[in-house]
């Protein structure tokens, strides 16, 4: 089944507002990979579990047309307040039950939303999708972000960091298991495509405010399952993170920049040319 755990109104303002995209770098892999595969024009790309739009606002600078789709009217909603580009649309649909044609996608794609589809079901769908030397492109990335900050010790600061992680940990969903990560790859095993791609440890940086660092964790379903169980402790431990940090730092003002690096995954995979 489909975890659907992102629909609330002021989660889906958070999505926009501190939820990473991908980098252009990441994109231009997807696009490569395509290009060397079915070769350009780029047509149709399909943004599956698109959120508030960010990869999909990316896409559409390469596409004639893009189309994101997500089972949550609230997410949509706030991604069709940023759409101003016309050849973006979007539309509300299970992963699994795409309302596209047969053959008729040159990308279909999932970014950091994969891992809550029924998975086999959307990969028998975005084969069915996908036009012949299309391609899937599925990414991620991992909850254990590193922040630096000039003149700190790095080590100390990921430390509260990483103490902030694991107080969250029990509250993670189990059909993630212990790091999402394995899914990608029990799906990249069973991708009977010849032409793929596994790509792991891509880092990638760039910087914030502090306060957007803290915005971005608490958008994390497990932190919103520990805010919807017990709304005190999940204030409280934010702000104590958040005041650490700043004391290792040695700051006074959670708008104050730091650089965020983020490992991502990721897999690509070309469906053959029918016969």
């Amino acid at each position: 089944m489909t975890y659907r755990l992102f629909e609330g109104k002021e989660h889906a303002a958070s999505y926009w507002k501190y939820r990473i995209s991908p980098s252009d770098h990441l994109i231009r892999q997807l696009l490569d990979f395509l290009e060397k595969h079915r070769g350009r024009p780029f047509e149709l790309a399909v943004d599956v579990g698109c959120g508030s739009g960010q990869g999909t606002l990316l896409l559409s600078k390469h596409f004639a047309s893009v189309v994101g789709t997500d089972v949550s009217p609230a997410q949509l909603e706030v991604a069709l307040q940023q759409a101003k580009e016309p050849n973006i649309t979007y539309k509300q649909s299970a992963a699994e039950e795409l309302p596209f044609a047969d053959s008729s996608a040159d990308l279909v794609t999932a970014m950091s939303a994969f891992h809550w589809f029924d998975r086999p079901r959307f990969l028998q769908e975005a084969h069915r999708v996908l036009k012949p030397q299309g391609s899937l492109a599925l990414l991620n990335y991992m909850i254990d972000m590193e922040l630096s900050y000039p003149d700190c010790c790095k080590n100390t600061l990921n430390q509260v960091c990483k103490e902030f992680y694991a107080t969250l940990q029990p509250y993670r969903s189990p059909h993630l298991g212990q790091s999402s990560i394995e899914l990608y790859r029990e799906a990249y095993a069973s991708i009977p495509y010849p032409n793929k791609e596994w790509h792991e440890c891509f880092w990638d940086t760039r910087s914030m405010p502090l306060s957007s660092y803290m915005g971005l964790v608490e958008s994390f379903s497990s932190y919103q399952a520990l805010l919807r169980k017990d709304p005190h402790k999940a204030n409280r431990l934010s702000q104590d993170v958040c005041e650490r940090l700043m004391c290792v730092m040695k700051v006074t003002s959670a708008d104050t920049e730091v650089t965020v690096a983020v490992k991502y995954f990721y897999l690509l995979a070309c469906k053959p040319q029918e016969t």
